[in-house]
């Protein structure tokens, strides 16, 4: 089973039983083809046993404070920040990326620790009632520091305390994706079609979502595959939106030959 077959068939899983650092390093597989993935889980395993935590503030501090894990300023669009071999070997990434690291070594020392998906920058959230961002140290923060790192981004009025909820798996896969995305376009367009591809294999994504995403798989020059997506996606739209898929569908194929 080639790294995308085994991206689809853990993501199809119940939430619950998703490994999420197995899917993530699934995607590093498709930038490094010699990723050995379980020699990286049995890494994040020595990291976890050599990790005196047993809370979620000890944890942040081991790793980004002692272990030197850090957010990457210099270059953030960097895409070797959002692939989970190299964010270990390199000790940078971006917000989630870091996140990922603090929930896989915390689930490793149990300590119940979870994704916070708000815009623009992703926190990891303690059942304290407390956040971390691992891009900056892994700094605590009350809902007002939760605010502040909302308003780098975001207008501070657009904040909602929804924004502060846990966020499983599959939109944390996405999001990985959606960043590696934009991360490879930008430096070199043709590389943006395998995290294209995965995003389209992740289970419930939108029916605008999966329009969206075939619709720029065609526009990377992938006519045939972004035809059998539209095609796809056509039988399970209503009468008029089906018509839609369809007609680009068509449109695409015809560029195909």
């Amino acid at each position: 089973m080639d790294a995308t077959e085994r991206f689809a068939e853990v993501v199809r899983r119940s939430e619950r039983d998703i490994p999420l650092d197995e899917a993530c390093l699934l995607i590093a597989a498709h930038a490094h083809a010699t990723v050995d993935i379980e020699a990286r889980l049995q890494e994040l395993d020595g990291l976890g046993a050599s990790v005196d935590v047993d809370d979620a503030a000890t944890l942040a501090h081991a790793l980004f404070v002692e272990r030197g894990f850090a957010g990457n300023t210099i270059d953030y669009g960097d895409p070797r920040n959002s692939y989970l071999d190299d964010v270990l070997d390199r000790r940078l990434g971006i917000p989630i990326s870091l996140s990922l690291l603090m929930m896989e070594v915390g689930r490793r020392r149990g300590i119940d620790v979870h994704g916070v998906g708000m815009p623009g920058h992703f926190l990891v959230g303690s059942t304290a009632g407390r956040w971390y961002d691992p891009f900056y140290g892994g700094v605590e923060l009350d809902l007002d520091g939760c605010i502040d790192r909302f308003a780098q981004v975001h207008e501070r009025t657009g904040f909602r305390a929804g924004f502060l909820a846990p966020v499983g798996p599959l939109a944390i896969l996405d999001r990985v994706l959606a960043n590696l995305q934009n991360a490879l376009a930008a430096r070199a367009p043709g590389r943006a079609v395998w995290p294209t591809r995965l995003r389209l294999r992740i289970p419930g994504i939108s029916a605008a979502q999966r329009g969206e995403l075939a619709a720029l798989l065609g526009s990377l020059g992938q006519f045939s595959e972004a035809a059998t997506e539209l095609d796809a996606l056509a039988r399970d739209l209503p009468d008029d939106r089906a018509e839609q898929a369809a007609r680009a569908a068509a449109r695409f194929r015809a560029r195909a030959n």
